[in-house]
């Protein structure tokens, strides 16, 4: 094993997130204000990512577990990504620009599993030393951010070439990495397995299917920041946001180290309930920031700075209960199947409804400046949020909370 191989694989997951932070947050200013996209395509674009989420599946189960290398497939798929994303700002109408992302999309989705499970694989020792590979992921997130910042390029093409050059990057130094055989060679893989469908005997634990149950719903509002967001700050005179949503990943490293002394603490229940919380909080905080003529800014900030909470007590929080909740049989098809469940379709059904609500929310005529009513647009997921909490609080039994539930 050689000794730098933390430092490889740091350099690798820095490389990936750079890649996403070029454009991900930044593309629904582009195509509002440049393509001048709907709010129901700009939806349906962000989706694209979920489309590759339900793809991801098959590239890992049936592809990259039986047939190839990890390192070369992760190759590939940067490369390939690369050239698409290059090809993608000649696309200017909707139609070839959404079915061209989501080929992007298929390409890199499937690198998040494929690089997680090739760094678990090649680290000594993955619980102590994985964490600390995966804090790079959020530095290359900010200097992504900071880049597109420095050179203004928010809302023009620019971000998709940076963002292909990275992909070149990412998928030549992906070949580098160390050898990562396939795990199931010669196996015959059921389709039930790939897709973590195993994990459905699971529900039969009424807590677990309440937890399942309030994660999706929770995707609904929580995908209102990520594609309504870029749309208005330019729209609050913002032209050049892309550092400041850096700051999300700042926060997201700091709640990342407090994790693990709030869940001894408090629990899996409160903790999630925390990120809920969170949720809510930030669209109130940015439902405030329209009509606010001084702390508006500060409301906005302060919404941002909220990522850590929202998204680590949620999402690595709930990762991690399922992985406790499952025994050595279940455990990989429960995070696929949890995968599918959040990213797939919860972000499919969310990014398309938030676009939808942007959409019917637009003003016959600009209201200083604001095209959109924002107001009514932040207060939707805000109200959402809580209602998944209520129901959250009530139904979820965290472990050691409810003796009498068993699994079958």
């Amino acid at each position: 094993m050689p000794s730098n191989i933390k430092l490889r694989l740091s350099v690798f997951m820095f490389l990936q997130y750079f890649t996403w932070g070029c454009w991900y947050a930044s593309m629904g200013a582009y195509l509002s204000t440049t393509l001048e996209f709907s709010g129901g395509q700009i939806g349906l674009a962000y989706g694209a990512f979920a489309v590759g989420a339900m793809i991801s599946p098959f590239f890992v189960g049936l592809i990259a577990d039986r047939y190839f290398a990890s390192e070369k497939l992760l190759g590939v798929l940067g490369i390939l990504g690369g050239v698409l994303l290059f090809v993608l700002p000649q696309m200017t109408d909707f139609a070839t620009f959404y079915v061209l992302l989501i080929a992007y999309c298929a390409t890199y989705v499937p690198t998040l599993a494929l690089g997680n499970s090739l760094s678990l694989h090649q680290l000594p020792d993955a619980k102590k030393d994985f964490p600390h590979v995966k804090v790079l992921s959020a530095v290359g997130w900010v200097a992504a951010a900071a880049l597109v910042w420095a050179l203004h390029a928010e809302q023009v093409s620019l971000q998709f070439y940076l963002a292909g050059a990275s992909s070149f990057a990412l998928g030549l130094y992906a070949l580098t990495l160390p050898h990562t055989p396939p795990m199931k060679v010669g196996e015959d893989v059921p389709l039930r397995e790939v897709l973590g469908l195993d994990a459905l005997a699971m529900l039969k634990r009424p807590s677990f299917a309440i937890f399942i149950g309030c994660m999706f719903l929770i995707c609904i509002p929580l995908y209102f920041y990520f594609v309504n967001l870029g749309i208005y700050l330019t729209e609050s005179g913002w032209p050049n946001f892309a550092l400041t949503l850096s700051l999300a990943q700042v926060s997201d490293v700091v709640f990342l180290l407090l994790l693990p002394l709030m869940l001894n603490k408090l629990g899996y229940k409160k903790t999630i309930a925390i990120g809920i919380i969170a949720w809510a909080t930030r669209y109130f905080l940015l439902a405030q920031s329209v009509d606010a003529t001084t702390l508006g800014t500060t409301f906005i900030i302060g919404a941002i700075l909220l990522h850590g909470v929202c998204y680590d007590f949620l999402f690595i929080a709930g990762a991690l209960y399922v992985d406790e909740e499952c025994d050595e049989r279940t455990r990989g098809a429960a995070q696929g199947f949890i995968a599918f469940i959040l990213w797939g379709v919860g972000a499919f059904v969310g990014t398309l409804l938030a676009g939808k609500v942007m959409e019917a929310h637009k003003l016959a005529e600009p209201v200083n400046g604001f095209v959109h009513d924002w107001n009514a647009i932040w207060s939707i997921p805000a109200w959402g949020a809580l209602a998944v909490l209520v129901v959250f609080l009530l139904f979820f039994r965290g472990p050691g909370e409810a003796n009498s539930e068993t699994a079958e």
